[in-house]
């Protein structure tokens, strides 16, 4: 019996040891999409017309290795909203979307790099309906953590 106690209490002891080195060679952290440079593009209630472009940067960084992105680009005739950000822009009035734009991109980032600054000009079509838009970026490190910014923009005549 005290050698069965014994056995168990020596495995238990080498679980405990392995499973706490493994948890620190996880990335644990979410990559970080930056907006403290001055070239850092769409920001909340920028106005662009149809068919012109929406130039994008940003700057991304992560912990270990950055993984790909996300754009998205919908409507927001309803008001919704994504909470990412305080600021609040004027809107126009809730209304009923006819030929809303919906623009969803996904791009890779090349492999081993911690630091990315994408720069994207995205067409807007000209015959969109105009109002007010959201711009949404998703930021994915190698290990599946996520990052989301979420700014307000205007479609113009």
């Amino acid at each position: 019996m005290t050698k069965k106690i014994l056995s168990l209490s020596f495995l238990l002891c080498a679980l405990c040891a392995c499973s706490s080195s493994d948890d620190e060679d996880k990335d644990m952290t979410a990559p970080v999409i930056s907006d403290e440079d001055e070239l850092v593009n769409p920001i909340d209630c920028q106005a662009y017309k149809r068919g012109t472009t929406i130039p994008v940067h940003y700057i991304f960084t992560d912990n270990i290795e950055l993984g790909s992105f996300n754009i998205e680009i919908h409507n927001n005739f309803d008001h919704h909203t994504h909470s990412t950000s305080s600021v609040e822009c004027e809107m126009d009035e809730k209304k009923e979307a006819v030929n809303p734009w919906v623009f969803n991109q996904d791009y890779s980032i090349p492999k081993g790099l911690t630091n990315y600054a994408p720069t994207i000009n995205i067409q807007i079509p000209d015959d969109i309906d105009v109002g007010d838009y959201h711009f949404m970026i998703r930021l994915t490190d190698c290990a599946g953590w996520q990052q989301l910014r979420a700014v307000s923009i205007k479609i113009t005549e």
